[in-house]
């Protein structure tokens, strides 16, 4: 049984796209709101955008202190243990979000995951092992959790789905070094990645935000 949606929706009344998009630790789905104003492309008007909340829980990280995270976090190095059950829990919650939105009439190849930094990752991890083919899948200053395992457990429907992956070169929290091996892991599984970094810590830039209207526009077009 699905439960109730907790998040922000901005959209017309019958889309026929859906991006849904997963903020990073500590924040919420109002996180990227703003941003939809300063997104341009053609099928914007015909595109809703699904902001979720992800749930309160202590975060290691941050000496237990309790927040909206997507999974516990233990470290940001590359080799620091990764909490699988919690990544897996959040991913079969976004798996729920795409299965609402098909449930409303859009198609699977018309929905883009998008996510960034902690929801970037959950993004990245669900999208690849996702059984129906998606328009897109955007990771935003990210990297690839449980990579070791993503040889066995890709699914062919996304091997092919396009990926953005953005991140700043001066990123202080997650290393531009760890973006690339993933990247590099996920190109090695043949998937196919556009990658952009600039110069910015972790966030967001205004070139980036051009830089995703483009790839939404041409993406979205080619999956009608």
């Amino acid at each position: 049984m699905m439960k109730p949606f907790d998040g922000i929706i901005i959209g017309p009344a019958q889309p026929n796209a859906a991006v849904i998009w997963l903020h990073g630790l500590g924040a919420d789905g109002h996180d990227f709101e703003p941003i939809v104003s300063e997104l341009h492309f053609a099928a914007k008007p015909h595109t809703r955008f699904v902001f979720p909340h992800a749930p309160m829980r202590p975060v290691t990280l941050n000496g237990g202190h309790v927040m909206r995270a997507w999974y516990d976090i233990y470290g940001l190095e590359r080799q620091t243990h990764q909490d699988e059950a919690g990544i897996r829990k959040s991913a079969s919650q976004l798996e729920q979000f795409i299965e609402q939105q098909l449930a409303q009439g859009i198609a699977a190849q018309r929905i883009v995951l998008a996510g960034f930094s902690q929801g970037g990752a959950v993004v990245l991890h669900t999208g690849l092992r996702y059984p129906k083919t998606l328009a897109g899948i955007m990771a935003l200053s990210t990297y690839l959790p449980l990579d070791g395992k993503l040889a066995a457990e890709l699914n062919i429907a996304n091997q092919h789905t396009p990926v953005f992956m953005a991140h700043g070169r001066a990123d202080p929290v997650i290393a531009l070094s760890f973006a690339e091996h993933s990247r590099e892991v996920l190109q090695q599984q043949g998937c196919k990645i556009e990658w952009h970094t600039y110069a910015m810590p972790h966030g967001v830039s205004p070139q980036e935000i051009e830089d995703i209207s483009h790839w939404l526009g041409i993406i979205l077009a080619l999956s009608k």
